[in-house]
């Protein structure tokens, strides 16, 4: 039977050592140092994804494998997703693979609007995505995403009135709850500024030093 999971209960029942909930995905990234090794680890997962009937997003590249795991029908994380990640760990573990939780991340490109089906036709060529596949089918304007599963996602917030003096397009960058106030710091130090920690951990608001602003986001506060 699939159970659906928030993503504070799918993070208790995971191995901490590789998983993190980003997006309502679990996600992690096995350092596996050679193309030869990372295709290994990406035959096996295939062969465990195949016995369960349950498949990951892998992106393969020569010094690391990235695994993402949801449940697409139900738009989030199931019990379906913490078995196939367990049987990856296994896998990993069998094979001496360590993870690089840090390396994880999502970005998105968020475009503040005042007429969503006006432009969204727009971004929606341009880019060649295609609309991401949602519970419910009456949202308006679900994010747009590259149906190679490569570049980030754009997402359309409604706005109520014209704003002067301020960005209308801005980064969303997910990153795992227990790095992104190390990586706030870090951006900080490195020239930028806080906007606002109102909604933290759900996400602060960070700007470099013109005002260009990227939202760190994490799960938290969310379920």
């Amino acid at each position: 039977m699939t159970t659906r999971l928030t993503s504070s209960q799918a993070t208790d029942q995971v191995d901490a050592r590789h998983w993190r909930v980003l997006l309502n995905r679990l996600e992690a990234s096995f350092r596996t140092g050679s193309f030869e090794r990372g295709l290994e680890l990406t035959t096996r997962i295939g062969a465990a994804a195949e016995i369960a009937g349950h498949h990951p997003d892998i992106h393969l590249t020569y010094p690391s494998v990235h695994v993402a795991v949801s449940t697409h029908e139900v738009g989030g994380l199931t019990s379906r997703d913490v078995a196939l990640a367990v049987a990856i760990t296994a896998i990993a573990d069998g094979l001496g693979l360590a993870s690089d939780v840090a390396a994880l991340g999502t970005l998105e490109v968020a475009i503040d609007a005042l007429d969503i089906p006006g432009v969204y036709p727009f971004w929606q060529t341009v880019l060649a995505y295609k609309s991401e596949n949602v519970p419910s089918p009456d949202d308006p304007a679900p994010a747009l995403v590259d149906p190679a599963g490569l570049g980030p996602s754009v997402w359309f917030q409604q706005m109520d009135a014209p704003r002067s003096q301020r960005n209308r397009i801005h980064f969303d960058l997910t990153l795992p709850h227990d790095i992104a106030e190390q990586r706030i710091a870090a951006a900080i130090s490195a020239g930028g500024h806080l906007v606002s920690d109102r909604r933290a951990p759900a996400f602060w608001i960070l700007a470099d030093a013109e005002g260009n602003e990227v939202c760190i986001c994490t799960w938290q506060a969310r379920d």
